[in-house]
């Protein structure tokens, strides 16, 4: 069984894992990152359309909004991080260092837009694919540093070193407990290593593909969360999933197309199948309401009209200006038959972003040592029951590289523990199924969506809290001496995390934020 050494092992390879790797690396250390996928650039950091936050020096209304998105609910100390380190971050990251290409009026100035929630117009932006532009220059910026950094692309983390779980002997038990690497499978040799790192970072993104409908990309199931919560690492906020109110209306799949919130920012309205403008009648705000209002009202109009979507109108604006202002939305829709600068386009909810995640200080660091976590699949309590529209990529970006920090002025302390204190994989001899592989994803996705959706009661987290048990006992069973598989690996994790999901909406009685529940 190979094993290698690094400082740091990065898993995941969006905005807040490269971030955090492009710090490191400045700094000389040998870092290796991990994508699941071919291409690191599949990530959600890459799907996302509308933008990310600036904060001006000045900016004296930012906080408001946030907490008027959470409905107060926001960690006041992430916000005042923040405030305080994120634009001086995204200048030296994005602006010089990656050169990312952000929208410039013609005098060269950065142009900004607005989105929902927002009370000032404070978002830069690259046409309508700005986390594509932010995910490929940060690559860039990376893989120019080949010296010290290792893209590791089609491998899948299975877990988490540690020494008193992963140990040769009983004694390690009583060790302290600490993540000193991971068990990394080889999606194309089939292969098992191990990365011993003194240091490792979670940055694997949300859980939202877990449902059956979704705006993320298909590696969005949680791995991260269920690694760390086998480690011992504290969990929280899980119930906190924010549905994105506005996808293209698609029944081929199940990631559907995200049409941004831009499109409601620049004045884009909602209209129910019988042509009615509806926003005003559930929030001031029409359009431009927290996102969890808008899905909600999405939902009721869907369901009054006894319609399968409601559309989403900006065709009455200029059709050149729509052409080059959302160019990818415009492409996408013309491609299914919709020409956007004529006609409204059919949008219905799909889970989006997941609020909470593993819980970390303002400096990344998890409740386990040597354990860091960034981006979504962390929980600073920046967005507290629901997230304002583009601090993501911001707060990836931002503590991102404040965790590079903290693990640069740590790291010369750590020492890499012994590769032959570390066991090795003991993988399956049964070629698993993998119709019934698939067949219970799309059991969990369906019960995900069905009874953990935009809305929950007491009945349909009973019912979902039945029939997760008896598939994790069933997978548990079942896959126990299968060989290793990508899907298996994942299926593993996603149940894990869907019973997260299902406890802490079972622990709150109280709807807030993007959490509604009705009894």
């Amino acid at each position: 069984m190979a094993s290698y050494q690094f400082d740091v092992l990065v898993i995941g390879s969006g905005i807040a894992g490269l971030s955090t790797a492009a710090k490191l690396a400045d700094a000389g250390k040998k870092v290796a990152i991990v994508s699941r996928d071919a291409d690191p650039n599949e990530t959600n950091t890459n799907y996302a359309q509308g933008g990310i936050i600036y904060i001006a020096k000045d900016d004296d209304s930012i906080e408001h909004d946030i907490q008027s998105a959470s409905s107060g609910t926001s960690s006041v100390e992430a916000i005042d991080v923040l405030l305080k380190r994120s634009g001086d971050i995204l200048e030296d990251v994005l602006l010089k260092k990656a050169k990312t290409s952000f929208a410039k009026d013609d005098s060269g100035n950065l142009v900004y837009t607005k989105e929902a929630a927002h009370s000032k117009k404070r978002i830069l932006y690259h046409g309508d694919y700005t986390g594509k532009e932010i995910q490929t220059s940060l690559c860039k910026y990376l893989l120019e540093k080949k010296d010290n950094v290792k893209f590791l692309t089609s491998h899948t983390v299975i877990d988490l070193l540690t020494p008193s779980h992963s140990g040769v002997n009983l004694k390690q038990r009583y060790e302290p407990n600490k993540v000193v690497g991971a068990y990394v499978f080889n999606r194309l040799t089939s292969e098992v290593i191990k990365i011993h790192a003194a240091v490792t970072v979670i940055a694997t993104g949300g859980i939202s593909s877990l449902y059956l409908h979704h705006s993320n990309s298909e590696g969005s199931r949680g791995d991260g969360h269920a690694m760390a919560f086998r480690a011992g690492a504290q969990i929280i906020n899980m119930e906190f999933i924010q549905f994105h109110p506005t996808t293209f209306f698609d029944r081929s799949t199940h990631r559907r197309f995200l049409v941004s919130e831009t499109v409601r920012g620049e004045g884009g309205r909602l209209m129910n199948s019988d042509g009615e403008y509806f926003m005003q009648n559930y929030h001031h705000d029409a359009e431009l309401a927290p996102r969890d209002v808008v899905s909600r009202a999405i939902l009721d109009e869907m369901i009054k009209t006894k319609h399968e979507c409601v559309y989403l109108d900006i065709s009455y604006k200029d059709f050149k200006w729509i052409k080059e202002r959302f160019p990818t939305i415009y492409s996408h829709c013309k491609d299914k038959g919709i020409d956007i600068t004529t006609v409204p386009i059919p949008v219905v909810p799909a889970a989006h972003y997941s609020c909470g995640g593993i819980k970390t200080d303002m400096k990344g660091q998890t409740s386990i040592p040597h354990l860091y976590a960034v981006g979504e699949a962390a929980c600073t309590g920046l967005h507290g029951a629901n997230r304002l529209a583009s601090t993501s990529l911001l707060e990836g970006l931002t503590f991102g590289y404040l965790a590079a920090e903290d693990i640069i002025e740590k790291i010369d302390n750590i020492e890499i523990y012994p590769d032959n204190k570390i066991r090795e994989w003991e993988n399956g001899t049964i070629e698993p199924d993998l119709a019934l592989v698939q067949q219970d994803w799309l059991t969990l996705k369906q019960t995900m969506w069905n009874y953990l959706g935009i809305a929950r009661s007491s009945n349909r987290i009973l019912r979902a809290n039945a029939m997760f048990k008896e598939l994790r006992d069933e997978i548990q069973r079942f896959y126990r001496n299968s060989m290793l598989k990508d899907e298996l690996i994942g299926l593993r994790n996603a149940v894990d995390v869907a019973m997260m999901v299902l406890n802490a909406s079972n622990q709150n009685r109280e709807s807030v934020g993007c959490f509604y529940r009705k009894n």
